[in-house]
């Protein structure tokens, strides 16, 4: 890297971005007709909602991946808006779609997504080439992986950014989870059914929930923040654990509630705030999130303004 590189506030990695249409359709019912009241369709992907988060925060963020050029125009109009340097790797064919139905009124959303493209290990070799010549901090590695792509690549990913002393937040589910974890992120985001899945059993309670975070701890990961909806979020440390509580709000859309989290995570590492007001600006980023269709944060002054609402309990270690 030339001294001329832009360091970054943070870099965020998807691998298997879409582009969304969400619909909103109240008393949703499968099997029967639905009447469409509002219908978006915008660029996503976890890493694209994390990146447009911290942009709307004021940090300097840039993107990678992978995207289909045919549909990328979504994707460029985004980024030009915010300010958030594009480097994606290309690929031939188009982007795939995510249908979302959103309903208001049982406050669900349901997901249909559709498989993405398969990058070639050309393709895979540019996006490491990408990485290695972008200057930052802190990584956030997100996502499902694409077809093809094997379930060892983001332990890969974190172990070659780690060597170069970046700090590595990861946010994905299944196998690509369980082999990452072997390389240490520093900082994991499942929710509780994603640990669930990971701990091979059910929860019957936060107590579980806090015991398996700290097995966690003990593979060398720093932070791990366990997302668990209404209920708010564990937040587990070798000498601390949080637990942030949401207040009451009429949510608009679960999209992208758990990718603002992350920023919000992100964010509150940036400013080295602590353990306690990382939990209230991570949940109140999520909180920000839920109250809106678009992706991003309202304004940092409409999430300040919502870290005084949350809950916290300090649990005794």
């Amino acid at each position: 890297m030339s001294d001329q590189d832009p360091v970054f506030d943070a870099v965020t990695v998807t691998l298997n971005p879409a582009i969304d249409r969400t619909t909103t359709i109240s008393n949703f019912t499968a099997g029967a007709v639905n009447r469409v009241e509002q219908e978006r369709v915008t660029p996503a992907g976890k890493g694209v909602n994390v990146a447009s988060a911290l942009a709307d925060y004021g940090r300097y963020v840039a993107v990678t991946g992978f995207l289909g050029r045919e549909n990328s125009a979504l994707f460029e109009a985004l980024f030009t808006q915010k300010k958030i340097e594009d480097r994606f790797v290309r690929l031939s064919g188009q982007t795939r779609a995510g249908i979302k139905i959103v309903d208001p009124v049982r406050q669900q959303t349901t997901d249909i997504n559709f498989p993405g493209l398969a990058p070639a290990p050309a393709d895979l070799h540019a996006l490491r080439l990408r990485l290695a010549a972008v200057d930052s901090k802190w990584f956030v590695i997100t996502g499902s992986l694409p077809p093809g792509v094997d379930a060892t690549v983001y332990r890969d990913i974190v172990l070659e950014l780690k060597a170069r002393g970046c700090k590595v937040v990861l946010d994905t589910s299944g196998k690509a989870l369980f082999h990452a974890i072997a390389a240490a992120p520093n900082i994991i985001k499942p929710n509780n059914h994603e640990l669930s899945a990971l701990a091979g059993k059910s929860f019957q309670g936060e107590t579980e929930v806090i015991e398996i975070a700290k097995q966690l701890l003990t593979r060398g990961i720093e932070l791990v923040v366990v997302s668990m909806g209404k209920n708010g979020a564990c937040f587990v440390t070798t000498t601390a654990v949080v637990v942030a509580r949401p207040p009451e709000i009429e949510v608009k859309s679960t999209v992208g509630a758990g990718d603002a989290m992350v920023a919000g995570i992100v964010a509150a590492k940036l400013r080295g705030l602590s353990l306690i007001k990382c939990a209230r600006l991570a949940t109140a980023f999520s909180l920000d999130a839920l109250t809106r269709i678009e992706s991003g944060i309202t304004s940092p002054a409409a999430v300040e303004s919502l870290t005084d609402r949350v809950t916290i309990e300090e649990w005794v270690q």
